[in-house]
């Protein structure tokens, strides 16, 4: 087990790019970086459309030409998986910022606003560093179009500036979330010296997919020769695939890493997580879950990885005991308590209702807002809530592209015998539901990461 955290770090690349030709864009104020970048080909708003070019990391491999390569200018985590990616990263950037290591950190999407998927230590980037950062990729646009015909895409230009961003600042490891998939993923130009794969389910068929298979092979992708792997899919023929390519080392799931305790606690949960370097043994998770122990326990391994060593058990303490994550199987109030999750898919789904049902002593049925986004399977996310332990299902719909209408989601509830109602817009479902709910009651928000993302900034501009 070799250690990549004390490897010498390259200096910052001095070989942008300086180009002739038309003068480039420029963006003074962040209004103008937004309208901006807005203007994009959005893959997250066209998804599974006709819309969308074929996979390439062309222009982004050229766009970080033009910019001096500055993603390889710091190590890397790099994290794929169908669920569980954002909760990863999350705790590992804890888990390396508790070591005293300044920590970079790109996400994706987002939940209060753009600024969130590029941050430096948790905190986003503010409004005049976003508008640098974005308009350093707008001075390089148009050499990127004259050479491939295209212009970056959403997704590439905020990758590539926040690879940018990271290695100007001078952060001493990045820890990057995939935004599909991942061999073609606009993130993996990086050669990342972890690689975290969470788990592998049936999400975003149509362009990953049409098999487990496949889509285990796109994930493996973000693994090169030197890449240590931190594998926490089980599935032996899934596996089996990901064994196939070229790494350095892996560990696996239960054998080499796991949640080896995992109890309810006032709060959250007390786990034993246990990874080659041994056991640390009492951890408190602030969240709600079992599933989050998983995530723990590839966390902490990912970061022993990365270090070569046994992480004290004081950083771990530290790092972990003020985790927060937003909208997943968040508490956003009391009376009634109202939970937000972004599961989106059917896996996710069903962590959700286990979590709901078996962690929570519930008195009152609870009530489902519930949105969705196409080209989801709704009948196969109904059944994986649960839906028939639902007092009522409020059936809405994200100010969103794919958001499915709030009515064709009814239906489909409807079917399962459940008592429904359709209220289209976000914040009026969330008020019709606490109503229904009561102080004593309970209400769930999932379905959708921007139904999520809409609740979240309703419920907790009104706390504050």
């Amino acid at each position: 087990m070799t250690p990549v955290a004390n490897a010498k770090l390259p200096r910052r690349s001095k070989n942008r790019q300086r180009l002739g030709g038309d003068t480039p864009k420029t963006l003074n104020t962040y209004e103008e970086a937004m309208q901006w970048l807005q203007g994009h080909y959005n893959l997250e708003k066209n998804l599974g459309s006709e819309e969308a070019a074929p996979p390439s990391l062309d222009r982004m491999t050229l766009l970080m030409e033009l910019l001096g390569n500055p993603h390889r200018d710091i190590p890397a985590i790099h994290i794929t998986g169908t669920n569980g990616k954002g909760s990863t990263s999350r705790m590992l950037v804890e888990l390396i910022g508790a070591t005293g290591l300044d920590v970079g950190s790109y996400t994706s999407p987002h939940f209060d606003g753009v600024k969130d998927r590029i941050m430096l230590a948790n905190p986003p980037l503010d409004d005049e560093s976003m508008t640098r950062a974005i308009s350093e990729i707008a001075e390089v646009e148009q050499w990127v179009i004259e050479a491939t015909g295209e212009p970056p895409s959403y997704f590439e230009i905020l990758c590539a500036a926040a690879y940018n961003w990271f290695a100007a600042t001078a952060v001493d490891v990045n820890v990057i979330e995939v935004g599909m998939g991942g061999r073609w993923d606009a993130t993996n130009v990086i050669d990342a010296q972890v690689a975290v794969i969470t788990n592998i389910g049936s999400d975003h068929l149509e362009i990953i997919g049409p098999t487990l298979a496949h889509i285990a092979q796109e994930k493996a992708g973000i693994i090169s020769k030197d890449t240590h792997v931190i594998c926490g899919e089980t599935s032996p023929d899934l596996v089996e695939i990901i064994a196939t390519t070229e790494f350095r080392e892996i560990w696996h799931r239960h054998s080499d890493f796991d949640a080896s305790e995992d109890r309810l606690a006032v709060g959250g949960r007390l786990v034993d997580l246990k990874t080659p370097y041994g056991v640390h043994e009492e951890i408190f998770l602030p969240v709600n879950g079992a599933h989050q122990s998983e995530n723990a326990s590839a966390a902490v391994a990912a970061a022993e990885a990365f270090f070569g060593r046994k992480l004290d058990a004081e950083v771990i303490t530290e790092a972990l005991a003020h985790l927060t994550l937003p909208a997943r199987f968040e508490i956003v109030q009391r009376q009634p308590t109202i939970i937000i999750d972004g599961a989106h898919n059917p896996p996710a789904a069903r962590v959700v209702a286990e979590t709901l049902f078996q962690d929570f002593s519930i008195e009152e049925q609870p009530v489902l807002v519930l949105g969705a986004n196409r080209p989801r399977d709704i009948q196969k996310l109904l059944e994986a809530l649960n839906v028939k332990e639902f007092l009522k299902v409020i059936a809405t719909a994200a100010d969103w592209p794919r958001a499915v209408p709030a009515d064709e989601l009814a239906t489909a509830a409807e079917a399962f015998g459940v008592a429904v109602e359709v209220i289209p817009q976000v914040p009026e479902a969330i008020n019709r539901a606490i109503e229904i709910a009561g102080e004593t009651g309970i209400v769930l928000v999932t379905g959708s990461l921007y139904v999520a993302s809409e609740a979240r900034s309703q419920l907790v501009e009104s706390s504050r």
